[in-house]
């Protein structure tokens, strides 16, 4: 990995300008450590301290769109792996409070009956939101804030509890949404086509990122399907008789560790 992708950590926030000149210009992800403590979301959200009761109190009556996925814990951006689904929000947080509770008694890892589910091949929707807590049920892009499209905003009651951080405010936000999930989960390989701050509120995430020079290992779907800027490759097990060149990708990659009040600002095309 060149010297100049190589990505930072900073304990101290930089100052917008700082962030403009040294930062983003560079066009390479770094991680703020702490950068979201202060928020409310961070003491009101979190499920150890009361957050699911508040979060349900707060907005449960909304209705939210989940993704339904057969393909469980991992959730593929292509529409041919998954389903969209509305539900009410205070339904998909009686989830989370059932697999805390599950957990709790078991002493095990929720992963064991993720792993349980993902052998499953024919399930309909309802057997899905029904019996034992779906562990194929997972909140991805849920917008609180949306400047363009303020209709498609479901969650607008939780904007308060987020703060800009410092060094984006003077810009302007274009939207801040909420990814949820009641298991442990792992998303598809992706870009976006625009800068992004993933911020952790509670939980932890590993996040793996490539550099855009590095798109031909990733093999990203065509670019007239639904999910173009998505990979190909099913990267926990991949098919390198297909996909030949994927057996070089992670020598371009890098490996983050986001813990609860950390963030990372991940570049366009990353």
């Amino acid at each position: 990995m060149e010297e100049s992708l190589q990505i930072q950590r900073f304990e101290q926030l930089p100052s917008p300008t700082e962030f403009a000149s040294q930062i983003e210009s560079k066009n390479v992800p770094a991680v703020f450590n702490g950068c979201v403590k202060d928020w409310k979301a961070f003491v009101n959200w979190n499920p150890a301290n009361g957050g699911l009761d508040y979060l349900q109190e707060r907005v449960g009556s909304s209705t939210v769109e989940a993704m339904l996925s057969k393909t469980a814990p991992v959730f593929y951006g292509d529409i041919r792996s998954h389903e969209r689904v509305q539900l009410p929000f205070s339904t998909f947080i009686d989830f989370c409070k059932q697999s805390m509770r599950n957990t709790d008694s078991s002493g095990g890892s929720l992963l064991q009956s993720e792993r349980h589910q993902d052998a499953v091949t024919d399930v309909d929707q309802e057997s899905m939101l029904s019996g034992d807590v779906p562990q194929q049920i997972y909140l991805a892009q849920v917008p609180i804030m949306n400047s363009e499209d303020r209709e498609r905003v479901q969650l607008e009651g939780l904007r308060e509890d987020i703060q800009t951080p410092t060094f984006l405010e003077t810009k302007e936000l274009a939207s801040v949404n909420l990814w949820m999930n009641n298991a442990q989960s792992r998303s598809s390989t992706h870009y976006d086509p625009h800068h992004n701050v993933l911020c952790v509120v509670a939980g932890s995430k590993q996040v793996v990122l490539w550099p855009p020079s590095a798109s031909p290992f990733l093999y990203p779907m065509p670019v007239y399907g639904e999910a173009s800027n998505h990979s190909s490759i099913a990267l926990e097990n991949p098919d390198f008789s297909l996909y030949p060149r994927a057996k070089c990708s992670m020598d371009y990659s890098q490996k983050v560790i986001l813990h609860a009040g950390d963030a990372l600002f991940i570049p366009e095309g990353w």
